[in-house]
């Protein structure tokens, strides 16, 4: 599937440093940064630095060393942000969105790390 990546979006902002942002973490591949509307107490973005639309335009597209990278910083930032259960927390949720159905409002690669409570067995929709 051909994907087209809107190279104005927000994120695509915040990594050209057009947009501030309060960095979590960054690799050569990624940035994790607190959203600015946290639905929990551990509420963390991480993207890729590459131009991909959602999850499976990375799956698909991205080169192994930026799928390699960004998951393994996903688990390090679940451990360094107290959430990960083997690290001595108590859990997290990773939640990404793809598509109108599936409520992605940016439309760049996201995926969120929600934690530091008890979240339920859904995120309510707002």
């Amino acid at each position: 599937m051909a994907y087209t990546y809107d190279d104005q979006n927000v994120f695509a902002k915040i990594l050209r440093g057009e947009i501030p942002n309060k960095t979590v973490g960054e690799t050569e591949h990624c940035l994790a940064f607190h959203d600015i509307s946290p639905q929990a107490p551990i509420h963390v973005i991480v993207i890729p630095k590459g131009p991909y639309v959602n999850a499976d335009h990375f799956g698909a597209e991205a080169s192994d060393a930026e799928i390699v990278d960004f998951t393994r910083f996903v688990a390090r930032l679940c451990a360094e942000l107290g959430a990960a259960p083997g690290e001595g927390g108590s859990g997290y949720r990773l939640i990404t969105n793809s598509g109108r159905a599936g409520h992605q409002e940016v439309p760049h690669y996201h995926l969120h790390i929600l934690g530091g409570r008890p979240l339920g067995p859904m995120l309510a929709s707002r």
